[in-house]
């Protein structure tokens, strides 16, 4: 398998130089460059695709096969219609095949490698191999001489026609986010959205705490609530406060100051599950009736918050009602998240009004382009934020591809 030109001797001019070897980073570049463009990748980090190489557990959930426009956040919700119909779940799994990378569904639609995630990277480092790749390089600057973009990499004047910008957000900081893309966005005249963590886990504060942190480490299927939109898979208790699928997918939904409710039983009905108990064995207290339906832990601390007393048949139909439609539809108070430091992605981003939907290019600087999660458009978790890496990265690297 061939590979693109890793850390050779930049060159002094280049059609387009692309900002970022991560996911879209890598993807555009194979496009811009397969009809004889020159291109440029330049990343700080040692590696390239250092996020791919860590998601889904070093497995890569590489894309859904459900992703669709409304599996996306942003202030535009019709932005992200052309790239990802242009560019879909399908292409990318047919590229994937092609190169025999064996994968499979996890859940709800989640593509998976049944190795390693770093067979991703080669596979995009081959479809790159025509452009040249500097990491540990440094951007020290970029302006427009009104013709083209000059840019200083690492000390080195370098001019091009095109810039791509595939920088990424603020998310997991210790891979080197940065959020230059948004620098970079502000310097040219882009506008940009409020930006803030997203796919996170939520914390509480202390009074809340109390009776959260016990319960560390217990799961349970729930469905969670924000603000009218829900998501029905895991709920993790943890010590600083909630996480597993549901909490993250619902995060992106979250405000600070916000409530969400979670449906502790979404499949069955808690009134008729403790009627039923109720008529077969009375005398069972009520924690222990709860220890049937949740697991123990919780069980044993819902039945002291609620401060339920007795044994069943002390209850009236209208008691286990009212436990019932607690226990659907629990009320809690988040505090805030735990921040870019576990944040999956960064939500918002450059303002999608400032750019092409059809290929990414700004309205206002002919030339600048940006792709991926810079730009404020958002996934669900389970492969949805790839896809919009892989669909964003098409859109602009075909785009550039027809200038040569």
């Amino acid at each position: 398998m061939l590979n693109a030109h890793m850390n050779t001797r930049i060159a002094p001019h280049y059609d387009t130089i692309i900002l970022g070897a991560g996911a879209a980073g890598l993807m555009c570049a194979g496009f811009a460059s397969a009809k004889g463009g020159r291109v440029l990748v330049v990343d700080h980090a040692k590696r390239a695709g250092d996020k791919i190489r860590i998601s889904g557990g070093g497995r890569c959930n590489f894309t859904n096969m459900f992703a669709g426009p409304e599996n996306f956040i942003s202030q535009n919700k019709h932005f992200a219609k052309s790239a990802l119909a242009r560019y879909t779940q399908w292409d990318f799994i047919e590229l994937v095949a092609k190169y025999g990378i064996d994968y499979h569904e996890k859940t709800l639609g989640q593509l998976f490698c049944d190795g390693k995630a770093k067979q991703i990277i080669d596979m995009l480092l081959n479809e790159a191999r025509a452009a040249d790749i500097s990491l540990s390089t440094t951007i020290d600057e970029i302006t427009h001489d009104g013709t083209e973009f000059q840019t200083i990499l690492s000390g080195q004047k370098v001019s091009a026609t095109n810039i791509v910008v595939a920088t990424g957000g603020k998310s997991i900081p210790k891979m080197g986010a940065t959020g230059i893309g948004y620098q970079i966005a502000t310097q040219f005249g882009l506008p940009l959205t409020d930006t803030r963590p997203g796919l996170v886990p939520l914390t509480f504060g202390p009074k809340e705490l109390e009776w959260i942190t016990p319960l560390a480490g217990t799961a349970l299927d729930g469905r969670l609530e924000a603000n009218g939109t829900s998501f029905e898979e895991a709920l993790l208790f943890t010590h600083r406060g909630i996480s597993g699928p549901a909490v993250l997918q619902v995060s992106n939904y979250w405000r600070e100051g916000d409530e969400i409710r979670a449906n502790l039983m979404p499949h069955a009905s808690v009134f008729d599950a403790l009627r039923t108990a109720r008529s077969e064995n009375g005398r069972r207290q009520m924690s222990t009736a709860l220890a049937t339906l949740f697991p123990k832990k919780l069980a044993t601390t819902l039945a002291e918050n609620l401060k339920l007393s007795g044994n069943l048949a002390d209850q009236s139909d209208k008691a286990l009602q009212d436990l019932a439609d607690t226990l659907h539809a629990l009320p809690l108070k988040p505090t805030g998240s735990e921040g870019y430091r576990t944040a999956e992605v960064t939500l918002g981003g450059v303002d999608t009004d400032a750019l092409s939907s059809k290929t990414m290019e700004s309205k206002q600087v002919k030339g600048l382009y940006f792709i991926g999660e810079v730009v404020d458009v958002t996934g669900w978790l389970g492969g949805y934020n790839f896809q919009w890496a892989w669909s964003s990265a098409a859109a602009c690297g075909r785009a550039i591809a027809d200038q040569a």
